[in-house]
């Protein structure tokens, strides 16, 4: 059992996926997993929604796993919702591994987490999140970059998820974390909402060819969002405004008005992937 391995070997190592190679020790995130299953369950009586569509996905493909981002809870509950037979692996801001000197870096790598520098095209996290993809893992990523209405900081959209999805070969599956924006509200005491984890349906990166080469990155982005934000909403995509929600990025409603993007199930897409997988391994081995 090690208690302590460096930051760097355990963010380059698998955790869960079908690789032979030695993992991330699972001891320390099941202790976590236990302790946060049981407070959060008396505190929020949290629910997960649409789980199978996450579970399809387990040694099958990787899966990208987006949602938006409300409250400083968000990651933990989307942790919360894939264990215990799976691990969600996050791209979580630099600068939090360094806090505590150092320990909130070893508790985070140890969950699967492993960092992204904002604002910048970070090459060296964008290929560990594809290779876990390969390796039929899930990442997950919280595209927004901040918590919404609050800090300075405005969201943004950037074509960074669909880009990782891509490179990974693998899906991008929408998601929500309901009422957790209500724990704590600005000049308001710590209340206990109900909170809803929902999974929502898969997207593919590739339906989204007929677009300009330069918009199909950010425009799959958009959608995914989009996805999201209706998860949240309780209603459809078509009724969220995106303009609304990120004035600063190119609003393609009428786009997709015009040219639905085809609706998957994680079975059609789990069944086809694993056969393209099974015949390119028999070609490889020929």
């Amino acid at each position: 059992m090690s208690l302590f391995l460096p930051y760097e070997k355990m963010w380059d190592m698998p955790l869960g996926g079908v690789s032979q190679e030695k993992q991330v020790p699972h001891w320390a995130g099941n202790i976590i997993y236990g302790f946060l299953a049981v407070v959060f369950k008396l505190c929020f009586r949290y629910r997960v929604d649409g789980r199978e569509n996450l579970r399809g996905f387990k040694d099958t493909s990787g899966v990208l796993v987006v949602s938006n981002h409300t409250s400083f809870l968000d990651v933990a509950f989307m942790y919360l919702s894939a264990r215990p037979s799976q691990w969600i692996r996050f791209l979580g801001r630099e600068s939090l591994f360094d806090n505590a000197h150092g320990l909130v870096g070893q508790i985070l790598s140890r969950v699967g987490a492993f960092p992204i520098k904002r604002d910048s095209a970070d090459r060296s996290a964008i290929k560990r999140a594809s290779r876990m993809l390969k390796n039929k893992e899930c990442v997950g990523i919280l595209p927004e970059g901040t918590r919404r209405n609050k800090g300075s900081m405005k969201p943004e959209l950037h074509s960074g998820a669909a880009f990782i999805a891509r490179m990974g070969h693998a899906p991008i599956l929408p998601m929500t974390v309901r009422n957790a924006e209500k724990v704590k509200e600005k000049g308001k005491f710590f209340r206990f909402p109900k909170i809803t984890i929902e999974f929502g349906t898969p997207i593919l990166v590739s339906d989204f060819d007929f677009l300009p080469k330069d918009e199909r990155l950010d425009a799959c982005t958009w959608y995914a969002m989009r996805e999201c934000f209706a998860l949240s909403k309780r209603c459809a995509p078509e009724e969220v405004d995106m303009r609304e929600l990120f004035p600063d990025s190119k609003d393609y409603a009428e786009a997709f008005a015009a040219h639905p993007i085809p609706t998957h199930t994680t079975g059609e897409l789990a069944a086809t992937l694993g056969t393209a997988a099974t015949a390119e391994k028999k070609a490889s081995a020929a």
